[in-house]
């Protein structure tokens, strides 16, 4: 009985020692060990949400707030009402279409565009100011010169009447049948300076064909600026460059009357006389596109002023 009254006592008596031993170790001690254990790692899993709060005993614990976005995440997403950027492939057709429906609104003002209510003045800019075109509004333009009743009757009065009176290009003959061989060489040549000087060139070249009127200053120096205008042109850009549309177009159209011509008005040599012809006729023509309207509102004035002297008498 001694030796297992020992055997308990043994048993029982460290409990007793572990059950003192917060009174035992004093409260300085346990704090100094505390400072030199390292703190818990904090787990890098973002899936766990935060532990709820406890509450009081018998009362549901209080509700957590959402976690704030990340900085990263409130700088990439886009502000409350505010537009997405444009594609700009997207910004550059939309441009693209905006120009291309403002010079069709200033095409169709053109091309009511006459002097004296009777010349085309199709190929004029009278402000001098307009919309670049496209390649398709380029060939609408050069086509309305042929069609128009104007150039027309040009072959048949300049082309074939007047052509019969000079008796030019005699290899056509005489008489009904070489009156209208004349008129249909005058009007081909109109077709094809029009379709080639105006259109076809201008498109590749990325010239504009119409005339910008200057339409003000002196008149030495509206007149240089017209007849420049031959050799002269806009491009597409803005800016002025060499006329290779109409200086290179006039000698092709030439090359290209060498298929209807008689043969005694065929030839290399013709065709670059009849070509530099043209180009100087040009210039000449420039003053009328510059100073017709000019002439016409001159004209207009002494009309008006001239109909209450009539309706007097």
């Amino acid at each position: 009985m001694a030796t297992l009254a020992l055997f308990v006592a043994a048993f029982y008596a460290p409990l007793s020692v572990r059950a003192q031993l917060p009174q035992l170790i004093p409260q300085a001690v346990v704090e100094s060990a505390e400072l030199l254990l390292p703190d818990a790692p904090i787990s890098q899993t973002n899936d766990q949400a935060p532990l709820p709060a406890t509450g009081q005993a018998g009362q549901p614990p209080a509700p957590v707030a959402p976690a704030a976005s990340s900085s990263s995440s409130q700088q990439g997403a886009p502000a409350s009402g505010s537009a997405a950027p444009q594609d700009p492939a997207a910004a550059a057709a939309d441009a693209r279409k905006k120009q291309h429906d403002q010079a069709e609104q200033q095409l169709k003002a053109q091309e009511k565009q006459r002097l004296l209510g009777v010349m085309p003045q199709f190929q004029v800019v009278m402000n001098g100011q307009a919309v670049p075109l496209s390649g398709g509004q380029k060939w609408s333009l050069a086509l309305h010169s042929p069609i128009d009743p104007f150039y027309i009757g040009w072959a048949f009065v300049v082309g074939g009447g007047l052509g019969e009176a000079e008796r030019s290009h005699p290899g056509f003959g005489w008489g009904p049948s070489g009156y209208f061989k004349r008129v249909g060489a005058s009007y081909a040549d109109n077709v094809n300076g029009a379709l080639i000087s105006n259109a076809l060139l201008p498109q590749l070249l990325h010239q504009d064909p119409r005339y910008f009127r200057k339409g003000s200053g002196s008149i030495k120096g509206r007149f240089i600026y017209a007849a420049l205008s031959t050799v002269i042109c806009r491009s597409d850009n803005g800016k002025n460059e060499f006329n290779t549309s109409n200086v290179l177009g006039d000698y092709l159209a030439g090359a290209v009357s060498n298929l209807y011509y008689p043969s005694s008005d065929r030839g290399v040599v013709l065709t670059f006389e009849n070509g530099t012809e043209v180009v100087v006729f040009g210039a000449l023509g420039g003053q009328i596109l510059e100073f017709g309207p000019d002439l016409q509102r001159l004209l207009q004035r002494k009309k008006k002023a001239a109909a209450p002297t009539a309706a007097s008498h």
